[in-house]
């Protein structure tokens, strides 16, 4: 018996350790979310949905249960430095917030090098169409649209929530975006120093243009931004600076900025393993639905 236990106890560390060598980290923590009681209170009504005139694909989440209609939506874009991520590897955030009540659209976009700006935010753009058109057949109220992303999918929510180019280019009232939570996200970092910044912003003709921070402005839906003390990815000045420009202007923004969290840990503590690293998830969803209730 004994041996028995021994075998098996060293067949799933083996299998774990294959899984983190090949797995990406998302991926890895979606696995273990799962194992750990993130998988229940949640259904993935949705999966590999096409949207969009570039191939995209997406996955809906709601609650478990009873079909309900008029739910509050949120919009999910991932992070990955523009280059890489996978809707997949993040059904832990989508079961986080499909537990919290809300329909939950997790898109995909296009990544550097294939593109450049602003696809990705053309993408997201087509995501939030899709939403609206489609966000009733899975329960959710199309009236009640939030967006919420973490690093670059951060940097997208800013975007379509202050630069209304994008969605208006869709057919898409900018008006329809309630409310947004940016995790860790960069809203003003030109000059661009990084490698990945500077790839995806190569096809800017003026770079002043891709900075959330530029669009900043009265009437902008309201925003939670999240950052961290020990995020040394994306600085919190990043969210620092833009919050301060929102209220500058009298715009509703809020901050957090939580002590000793990494750039990764604020988006780990959505998921269960994680969770008692910092409030993240109990702040974004007492926020969106404080102002979409």
């Amino acid at each position: 018996m004994w041996r028995k236990a021994g075998l098996l106890a060293l067949a799933i560390v083996l299998g774990l350790g294959i899984m983190i060598a090949f797995t990406s980290a998302p991926a890895l923590l979606s696995f273990l979310d799962g194992v750990m009681g993130g998988g229940s209170g949640a259904l993935r009504t949705g999966s590999s949905i096409p949207f969009g005139t570039q191939g995209q694909r997406l996955d809906v989440w709601r609650p478990a249960g009873a079909a309900a209609s008029g739910r509050p939506v949120a919009i999910f874009f991932y992070g990955g430095g523009w280059v890489k991520g996978d809707r997949r590897a993040y059904s832990f955030a989508a079961r986080a917030l499909a537990r919290e009540g809300f329909v939950v659209v997790v898109p995909d976009y296009r990544k550097v090098p294939a593109v450049r700006f602003p696809a990705f935010l053309q993408d997201g753009a087509e995501a939030v169409k899709w939403t609206r058109d489609h966000a009733a057949e899975f329960g959710g109220d199309p009236a009640k649209i939030a967006l919420m992303g973490h690093s670059a999918g951060a940097y997208t929510v800013a975007m379509l929530a202050l630069d209304t180019r994008w969605l208006a280019a869709e057919g898409v009232d900018p008006a329809i975006i309630k409310a947004g939570v940016g995790l860790s996200g960069p809203y003003d970092f030109f000059p661009f120093t990084s490698r990945r910044a500077i790839d995806a912003m190569r096809g800017a003709a003026d770079p002043q243009m891709t900075q959330p921070l530029h669009f900043a402005r009265r009437d902008a839906p309201p925003l939670l931004l999240v950052t961290s003390t020990a995020d040394d990815t994306v600085r919190p000045k990043n969210a620092i600076n833009l919050d301060a420009r929102l209220r500058a202007l009298g715009a509703p923004s809020d901050l957090k900025n939580y002590s000793g969290l990494t750039h990764e840990q604020v988006v780990m503590a959505l998921s269960v393993p994680f969770r008692r690293k910092g409030p993240v998830l109990a702040d974004s969803t007492k926020f969106l639905k404080r102002h979409l209730n």
